[in-house]
């Protein structure tokens, strides 16, 4: 095959995987309602692991099929995107996102904690099974905190519950399947044509990882976060990018590993890591005033435009 045919397998399979993730998330999410879970557990399980989904799925075939290099690629680059890119755009499309919840006692740490622990752990090149543990012993601790935060809301959020029709389980169960079919036919091709890409441009696969691949995985994030903006929910836009880099360095990081110990190139610990280090930074210090405007958010795009550059030396 070639080049610009292993391209289009490329863009078709991320399309694939992102799409069919949507769909498995909205069926789990319809599912857990029929079931009787309560609308906050869906939401930070299902949903919350729902949008981590094509990093997920992409990490473990890529694990399977002995590029372990790729995940803490993937993984740093989905959460720089996630900072940079996503919550750059959606702040300018709002021009000004005002919280009215309080991150800095808990969510802030959280996050900070998230990001200390992965960069901890990789720093030898290697990332093992026992941090794998720990990884997900770390998730646990979020989502507990996450349950009890958010159980007060459970009343409000029955009463949308009970005025939904509830859909058939047969038909819900039916596209979670052959969802999550797709969702690794999806994954499977994308990396395929990842590996190939790289080989063809003698590009390492870990460079196409943190850009391409964190890039294209990070749409569901996009999507939601500039849908939340333009209605003015700050919260939604800003806590997405705060959850969806949580799950990114525990349970991406960690159930690949569960297969598989990780490499991490000299090349990702060198620039990429520190980069989410200072992505991170950023969002700490900009939501201190429980608002980001749009001039921060253009600066926060104006990082990943220099993060994609270095990258491949256009700088």
């Amino acid at each position: 095959m070639s080049l610009m045919l292993w391209i289009v397998v490329f863009v078709i399979a991320l399309a694939v995987l992102i799409k069919a993730s949507d769909y498995f998330t909205e069926a789990a999410e319809k599912l857990g309602l029929n079931f009787g879970l309560p609308p906050f557990i869906i939401g930070v399980t299902i949903v919350a692991l729902g949008t981590s989904l094509p990093e997920l799925m992409s990490s473990i075939i890529a694990v399977l099929k002995g590029n372990t290099e790729i995940v803490a690629a993937n993984v740093i680059g989905s959460n720089i995107a996630n900072i940079l890119l996503v919550l750059g755009v959606a702040a300018i499309i709002a021009k000004k996102m005002k919280l009215s919840y309080e991150l800095i006692h808990v969510d802030l740490p959280l996050l900070a904690s998230s990001a200390i622990f992965l960069t901890v752990t990789i720093w030898d090149g290697v990332f093992t099974f026992p941090e794998a543990i720990l990884s997900l012993v770390g998730i646990i601790i979020y989502l507990a905190y996450t349950v009890r935060n958010t159980g007060h809301e459970d009343k409000e959020t029955k009463k949308e519950v009970n005025a939904l029709e509830k859909n058939s389980t047969i038909k819900q169960t039916a596209i979670v399947i052959i969802s999550a079919i797709f969702i690794f036919i999806g994954a499977k091709f994308t990396i395929d044509s990842v590996i190939q890409v790289s080989q063809m441009l003698n590009i390492a696969t870990e460079l196409i990882a943190v850009s391409a691949i964190a890039l294209g995985t990070s749409l569901p994030e996009l999507m939601v976060s500039i849908s939340a903006a333009r209605k003015g929910k700050a919260e939604i836009a800003i806590g997405n990018v705060l959850g969806s880099n949580i799950f990114n360095s525990f349970v991406v990081m960690g159930i690949p590993t569960l297969i598989k110990p990780l490499t991490i190139t000299k090349e990702t610990l060198n620039f990429s890591l520190p980069m989410m280090v200072i992505a991170t930074i950023l969002y700490f210090i900009m939501v201190q005033d429980k608002e980001i405007t749009k001039y921060e958010g253009a600066m926060l795009v104006l990082f990943y435009i220099f993060f994609i550059g270095k990258l491949f030396n256009l700088f």
